[in-house]
């Protein structure tokens, strides 16, 4: 039987956590959609779930002899939206971690950063030039006040969800300093 849940993550990590807790439940995740989850009953703790963030699109090249990689190494891509990949792997087959060692997670931490950041520039810079325009204009724009207002908030957002990656990089980079 197949449940469909709805919800929304700004989190990885814990979207991750959550679809390995409904795993546990004995529902295997089987598509995604924007905010749209699909599962389908199973046995309970049957698979192990983890996401990751491509470098490129999932049709760039480089991204598909990866995801063949992931395939041979026994790990199922379930579902992709944007760059990032829903991947899993049967418990049975022991631990599924794709980021082993610290420098690899400190790369994956800093590439969401990096999307997040990227994201909170754009927003910010469409919100500040929607409000220089909405100020420069005879008579004053209220709509364009309004849209650059907006983007700043939702860009200052972005910022501060990538505030808890920034934390994990910096924890990751001591650790690897005090491990050498």
């Amino acid at each position: 039987m197949k449940t469909v849940i709805r919800k929304a993550y700004w989190d990885y990590e814990k979207e991750e956590n959550w679809l390995n807790e409904m795993s546990a439940k004995g529902l295997a995740f089987i598509d995604y959609t924007w905010c749209r989850y699909v599962f389908t009953d199973s046995q309970p703790g049957e698979y192990i779930y983890r996401m990751e963030l491509l470098d490129h699109s999932i049709s760039n090249p480089g991204s598909q002899k990866y995801l063949r990689f992931m395939e041979d190494s026994g790990v199922e891509c379930i579902a992709s939206y944007m760059r990032w990949v829903y991947f899993r792997k049967k418990a049975s087959d022991g631990v599924f971690d794709i980021y082993s060692d610290i420098d690899s997670k400190i790369k994956h931490y800093k590439k969401v950063n990096g999307f997040w950041s990227a994201l909170a520039c754009v927003l910010m810079f469409f919100g500040i030039s929607n409000v220089i325009i909405g100020f420069a204009s005879q008579p004053i724009h209220i709509f364009n006040l309004i849209a650059g207002a907006v983007c700043i908030i939702l860009g200052i957002g972005y910022f501060i969800l990538s505030h808890p990656l920034r934390v994990k990089i910096r924890k990751l980079k001591k650790e690897k300093r005090v491990t050498e």
